[in-house]
């Protein structure tokens, strides 16, 4: 229950441990209308007479799983969670990382979707649950917390990479990064695919631009006019390598690309490739 007095909220945890539980089995079940309808658009576009077949059976594979609640893909991904605490909130009544564990362990048990998280990356030993997952927190100013919950399947996550450019690279050496990753990774991220590429920051940080652009509605455009002219000339760019839906071939290869940038060094120009099937889910609240 939330208990606000004047510009303060007290959110207990509980609160936080059932929506990221629920926003587990929504986004495995139910793909963003955004997607949805980037599909259909694809369909209309593609050239291919074998591409335009198989858009068509994902389009009819996100209906079902919305209809009969059965996961949108088999591989339920591991989970990121975003938290964006606003500065005026107290979180009472346990540990916020436990609940968050705790309450994706309760999801994929409830949506009875696939365990794919192993405790040791060299072991091999599954965990079981689908915990740990993958914790961003992130204060902001206002009495409210933002859920967002990023079921990730790692064929796409396989083929995304980072690569620490020279500021001589320039835009070009961005574009060429860009183009050979996603040609490299051919039909192995299930095309068509969604991008998100982040400039900048650090070497940890230009990871998660990359991410978060993976978040940005399809088609929205950077307010930044040169980094929305980027992202429409490597989306055209992707989509004239041929690989195509499931990579037999054609004109959509990518559904969407969206750029996000930070501040970086005089002596850097880090970038970062996040790839994402069609399926790109997610899956969002507010507290």
């Amino acid at each position: 229950m939330t208990d606000s007095s004047g510009s303060q909220s007290t959110i207990h945890v509980d609160q936080v441990r059932d929506t990221v539980s629920r926003l587990c089995i929504e986004a495995n079940r139910y793909l963003p209308a955004d997607l949805r309808a980037a599909l259909a658009q694809a369909r209309q576009v593609e050239r291919s007479d074998t591409g335009r077949e198989i858009l068509g059976q994902l389009c009819v594979n996100a209906d079902l799983a919305r209809d009969t609640g059965l996961p949108i893909c088999q591989d339920t991904g591991m989970a990121v969670v975003f938290l964006s605490i606003g500065q005026d909130v107290r979180l009472v009544g346990g540990d916020l990382r436990t609940a968050v564990n705790d309450s994706v362990a309760d999801g994929y048990r409830r949506g009875h979707m696939r365990a794919s998280v192993v405790g040791d990356p060299l072991l091999r030993n599954n965990t079981g649950d689908n915990t740990p997952a993958v914790l961003h927190i992130e204060m902001v100013p206002g009495t409210h917390v933002g859920i967002t919950v990023v079921p990730k399947g790692f064929g796409s996550e396989n083929m995304s990479a980072v690569r620490m450019l020279s500021p001589s690279d320039g835009e070009e050496g961005i574009r060429r990064f860009v183009l050979e990753t996603v040609e490299r990774a051919g039909a192995n991220p299930c095309p068509p695919i969604v991008v998100g590429v982040g400039i900048g920051g650090t070497f940890e940080q230009v990871a998660l631009l990359a991410k978060q652009a993976l978040l940005r509605p399809i088609g929205q455009r950077s307010p930044l006019p040169h980094i929305a002219t980027l992202e429409a000339s490597f989306l055209e760019g992707i989509n004239r390598l041929g690989i195509g839906p499931a990579g037999y071939g054609g004109s959509v290869t990518a559904l969407g690309l969206a750029i996000e940038t930070a501040p970086t060094h005089i002596a850097g120009l880090p970038v970062a490739l996040n790839m994402s099937c069609h399926a790109t889910r997610h899956a969002t609240a507010e507290l």
